[in-house]
């Protein structure tokens, strides 16, 4: 895989970006532009060093939304960039900076369509990858294009890739904290983690799994198709939660695992104060997924994790997940950290496998 910043000369060529715009948007404004941020490095690279850019991206999953709000967002810091919501448009157009219009409005963008693919590599001499955060997808603009293209890493993916490949060969002592729900898809991922990391915390839906696997009544509260097996419950490396907080109608109480009814929900997971100050004993943590119901507002277990990674100044602290970023914005800990990935399953996934295909398709 080559990267763009290896090239000595774009001046004058037309570059078909790839950025990782998908972001939260409500009443047509940009409500975290986190992900934007992160985009900009590489499309500033790219014009400083005399290149015509298209970026191309996605919004939403309905292939209904509009990249419009974006388009005005980052307008602040390129004032010449132009929103072009037609392909006819995009084709005939000379201008220096364009953000082409939501490519999942076509649905040959998630068919990773050879055609579409075309189309696209068409309008450029040089196809630069910097969308991580989609990697793990099999679509067009993520797989397809880089058959048409010469096609180079972008400054983010580069970044991303350097820092999650540390992550999977850790600095020891090492902490792996992973929460968010759904065991089965993430099985794998827990006992490759527990062979190359020390402790592994769980928490979220996960831990309700392992909670229902050693005994414990769990209630009405989220659990997984699979529950684990007894020998992964009873591996001395995982950490669970030393509390709970559950809701049953409007009541909303702190309990220990053990003392959950059987009509109440689990929403949050607290991991006692000893374990967190314990935590500067790391030199590497690793962290996907927030630990309780985050949309719904039960924001506890993650934000006082956030709050008590955020001072550990001797620690690599490698964080991902829409839900926990969104925490750490929230708390104003953006800069506290080593590394924020865009990447949520993405993250995941590469922590995994140490690729995904749209890194593979840049050869």
């Amino acid at each position: 895989m080559k990267s763009i910043s290896s090239l000595k000369n774009i001046k004058g060529k037309t570059v078909l970006l790839r950025s990782s715009l998908n972001v939260p948007i409500k009443d047509g404004m940009v409500l975290d532009d986190f992900r934007l941020r992160k985009a900009s490095k590489t499309i500033k690279f790219l014009i400083s060093r005399g290149a015509r850019v298209i970026i191309i991206a996605h919004i939403g999953r309905k292939g209904t939304e509009t990249l419009a709000p974006v388009a005005h967002h980052l307008k602040k810091d390129f004032l010449g960039l132009r929103f072009i919501d037609s392909f006819d448009d995009l084709s005939k157009t000379d201008s220096q900076l364009v953000l082409y219009e939501n490519l999942r409005r076509d649905p040959r963008e998630v068919e990773n369509n050879d055609t579409f693919a075309r189309k696209l590599a068409g309008l450029a001499d040089i196809f630069v990858q910097d969308a991580f955060s989609v990697c793990h997808r099999e679509h067009t603009s993520i797989v397809g294009i880089p058959k048409f293209l010469p096609s180079y890493s972008g400054l983010l993916l580069d970044e991303e890739i350097e820092n999650l490949t540390f992550a999977r060969i850790p600095e020891h002592p090492a902490l792996f904290a992973l929460g968010g729900a759904k065991f089965a898809t993430k099985e794998k991922l827990i006992d490759e983690f527990l062979q190359k990391y020390d402790r592994l915390l769980l928490g979220g839906a996960l831990a309700n799994d392992f909670f229902l696997a050693s005994g414990f009544e769990i209630g009405e509260s989220l659990i997984s198709d699979k529950i684990p097996s007894k020998s992964l419950t009873a591996n001395k490396k995982i950490l669970l939660p030393s509390s709970v907080i559950v809701t049953q109608n409007s009541k909303v109480l702190r309990k220990k695992p053990g003392n959950v009814k059987e009509k109440e929900t689990i929403v949050d997971a607290i991991f006692s104060d000893a374990f967190l100050k314990s935590m500067r004993e790391f030199k590497t943590i690793t962290w996907n997924g927030p630990f309780g119901v985050y949309e719904l507002g039960f924001k506890e277990g993650t934000e006082k994790f956030a709050k008590q990674l955020s001072e550990l100044k001797n620690t690599k602290t490698i964080i991902g997940g829409g839900d926990t970023i969104a925490a750490i914005h929230k708390l104003n800990l953006e800069n506290e950290f080593s590394f924020l990935s865009t990447g949520g399953g993405a993250m995941l996934e590469f922590l995994l496998k140490g690729t995904l295909p749209g890194i593979e398709a840049l050869g």
